[in-house]
């Protein structure tokens, strides 16, 4: 028979896996990135200079030595661009991700531990939500309200709010007939208290992986929204618009597409790698192990 040798992950001293400290240290130099990109662009991300449009990076034959990662279609710098759209695209990710987060916590709470009215409400207008098409409800919202970063903020804070209320109320409902809960009540706890204090601390561990999952996804979803024109309006620029407007470009210059694809790619890996490492961390259960 073969033998079957298990794979070894390298750790660093302190048990932190080398895949997860490359993916901690690409996060925090997206997010300096982000952060300085008013210190770091050097040109304005809207200024256009039709002489110097579909410049290729340094490197390839063409190259203007002051556009470092070439030019797009109207002469804009990328590199400026790109600065500016992960910057733009973290902030809508990272609103929208908090906005679901707290809104179905709290009604995931809310569902588990208020009887069995509140429960029939809540989960009742989430299955309304689920089965609704986002891409509708988000046609309609920024048909009504406009298309600025606060009305898409508050769209990509409602896509994934469900999730949340979901997940929490299935794992409160598993909590609630264990014997420390059982213990808790029995001396007195009141509902909030067993929720707050005895039974949200146990459930830390999913809900951080279902944040990192969401926050992924939203990058993701505003691209997509950003691609199709629901997203931030040009000349504002985000990441998934970068790639929308580049599309009819791929074959001739390729490194509009692929330059905002690549921070998209990087980010959503990087995210991903830590909500594991901190699914594991989180996770009491085995904490001790």
């Amino acid at each position: 028979m073969p033998v079957v040798v298990p794979l070894r992950q390298h750790v660093l001293p302190h048990g932190i896996p080398v895949s997860v400290a490359c993916a901690a240290a690409l996060a925090a130099v997206l997010v300096i990135l982000a952060l300085a990109a008013p210190l770091i662009a050097p040109y304005d991300p809207a200024t256009q200079t039709l002489l110097a449009r579909l410049r290729p990076p340094i490197g390839f034959l063409g190259a203007d030595p002051r556009h470092w990662l070439g030019t797009d279609q109207l002469g804009r710098d990328m590199l400026t661009r790109c600065l500016y759209g992960l910057r733009l695209s973290l902030f809508l990710s990272l609103s929208g991700t908090v906005i679901g987060l707290f809104l179905g916590t709290a009604l995931g709470v809310a569902a588990a531990m208020g009887g069995r009215v509140a429960d029939a409400l809540i989960m009742g207008l989430v299955d309304v939500k689920l089965a609704l098409p986002f891409t509708l409800v988000a046609l309609v919202v920024i048909a009504v309200a406009g298309s600025g970063i606060s009305v898409l903020v508050v769209v990509l804070g409602i896509a994934y709010w469900a999730h949340f209320a979901r997940l929490v109320r299935a794992e409160l409902m598993a909590l609630r007939s264990l014997p420390f809960v059982e213990a808790a009540r029995a001396v007195g706890a009141s509902r909030t208290r067993l929720a707050m204090v005895h039974m949200l601390p146990n459930i830390v561990s999913p809900v951080v992986v279902m944040t990192t999952l969401n926050f992924s996804n939203l990058i993701l979803l505003e691209s997509s929204l950003s691609f199709i024109g629901l997203g931030v309006q040009p000349p504002t620029a985000t990441l998934g618009s970068m790639v929308g407007l580049g599309r009819d470009y791929m074959a001739s210059a390729p490194w509009i597409v692929a330059e905002p694809a690549l921070l998209i790619f990087s980010v959503s890996l990087a995210v991903m790698l830590l909500g594991d490492f901190l699914c594991d961390r989180f996770n009491v259960r085995l904490r001790d192990r």
